[in-house]
């Protein structure tokens, strides 16, 4: 199984790097940017992440990687437990050496397997998640190929999870843990926000799946869960602040601000689109109710954490894999030889 994530850097060296890759594999889907500007544009970028990293948050380390370490091994544990070591779970990270899909991959073919599960760890799908992690395995694959058929003979990929009651459960039951231990006895319920946050989707990806439909199906179901308790609930989305594109509404803070208007007394801050923490879900969160406090200063704020690898989860997530698994095992093997795909030429008179 090839489990992906976004991966985040950890030593500031990397950053223009990561941001280049970033820029080149990101942008290219929704913003009219010609090329030469990737390597400048990613410096620059660096320059703010050193800023905002380094200086605002005295040498933050995102712990996203870790927390991914710790979902792949509880994956993999809740898989061998059901088919023993046949299966083995690898990490793969969008930008991050050395776990790049094409290093993954010659790891992979090099161990002896010749079937693969594609599991992009990720609740909503789109072409800057699940579309790039695509992207970078089908350019794996064309690379470590050597010899007539190819070393892989089956091959299998689960999509997003952004639809399944298990998920959309835990979610609710998160917030409704939260509430009864911590703010239950304080407040009372139609004054409690919930702002349920997505990760931010471009309105324009040239036609492409940017996210927006299955994000929004996620916050209708989580909230069917909570609004007969809970009447105060938004979706807040976590948009990159980019000139020129038009971006999801409201974006957290304003969704915030909407739920204090109505009389919300805290608000609860509770990412459902991420299942991993990331510099989204810690260092904007923490901006966002930095500035909140300012302005509203009588209201409490909550700031929760993703699922990250809440065994319950990780449960889940190995049971979504089960069935393309036995599918796998059952499969027969095909020899695939690329040189076959000589390309048709259609002839029109």
């Amino acid at each position: 199984m090839l489990l992906m994530g976004y991966g985040e850097v950890e030593s500031y060296e990397d950053f223009a790097n990561y941001n280049e890759q970033a820029l080149n594999l990101l942008t290219a889907k929704f913003a009219p940017v010609p090329t030469w500007i990737y390597p400048p544009l990613a410096k620059l970028l660096a320059l703010f992440d050193r800023h905002e990293w380094g200086h605002q948050h005295h040498d933050f380390i995102s712990p996203h990687n870790a927390i991914f370490e710790k979902q792949r091994a509880g994956i993999e544990q809740n898989l061998q437990a059901k088919w023993g070591d046949r299966i083995q779970v690898f990490k793969a990270f969008n930008f991050c050496a050395p776990f790049l899909p094409n290093q993954v991959l010659a790891e992979i073919k090099s161990q002896g397997f010749d079937k693969i599960l594609i599991y992009p760890l990720l609740v909503v799908d789109s072409i800057f998640t699940s579309g790039i992690a695509i992207e970078q395995v089908n350019n794996a694959l064309t690379e470590t190929n050597d010899g007539e058929n190819h070393w892989l003979k089956a091959l299998r990929y689960i999509p997003s999870f952004y639809n399944e009651p298990e998920y959309i459960h835990l979610m609710a039951h998160l917030v409704e843990e939260k509430i009864n231990a911590d703010l239950a006895t304080a407040y009372l319920p139609s004054q409690i926000g919930i702002v349920l946050m997505n990760h931010g989707c471009p309105h324009k990806a040239k036609g492409f799946t940017s996210g927006i439909v299955e994000s929004q199906a996620l916050y209708d179901l989580v909230r069917e869960e909570l609004i007969y308790k809970y009447p105060l609930i938004s979706v807040g989305w976590l948009n990159h602040d980019t000139p020129l594109i038009e971006w999801t509404q409201p974006n957290a803070e304003q969704a915030a601000k909407n739920l204090i208007q109505l009389g919300a007394k805290v608000i609860i801050f509770m990412p459902i689109g991420f299942a991993t923490e990331n510099h989204e879900t810690l260092l904007d969160v923490h901006h966002i109710i930095h500035d909140l406090e300012k302005k509203y200063s009588g209201v409490d704020y909550v700031q929760m954490a993703c699922v990250n690898d809440h065994p319950e989860f990780l449960a889940m997530a190995a049971e979504w894999a089960n069935a393309q698994i036995a599918e796998l095992q059952h499969e027969q093997a095909v020899a695939i030889n690329p040189q076959l795909a000589v390309h048709h030429h259609h002839h029109h008179h």
